[in-house]
């Protein structure tokens, strides 16, 4: 059986960017443990308390959502951490997001 992975995608919206990701496209194979869903919502919900993103973010488990993202490169980064924390590698997310704030 082929590998899928979790689907991750950024857009524009007016000035600001959304980054998404959803784990149900990589398949019933693919299981995100309980420390990359921590890392992630952790990761979310410090940057809603440092007003970086919209207050309306999804924390997951299964879907992720991050509105009011101020930039392209900065939507960029987040996607791609993002998806490195859902395939098992915090590394990326933690660099970006948690030793900033």
């Amino acid at each position: 059986m082929a590998h899928r992975a979790v689907f991750v995608a950024i857009e524009a919206d007016g000035p600001r960017w959304t980054v998404k990701a959803d784990t149900l496209t990589a398949g019933p194979g693919h299981f995100v443990d309980d420390i990359a869903n921590d890392t992630v919502r952790t990761a979310i919900i410090r940057m809603v308390d440092n007003r970086e993103i919209g207050a309306d973010a999804h924390t997951g488990p299964i879907y992720f959502d991050i509105h009011s993202v101020p930039g392209e490169e900065r939507a960029r980064e987040l996607a791609a951490a993002l998806h490195a924390a859902l395939h098992g590698n915090q590394e990326p997310l933690y660099r970006a997001v948690l030793r900033t704030a």
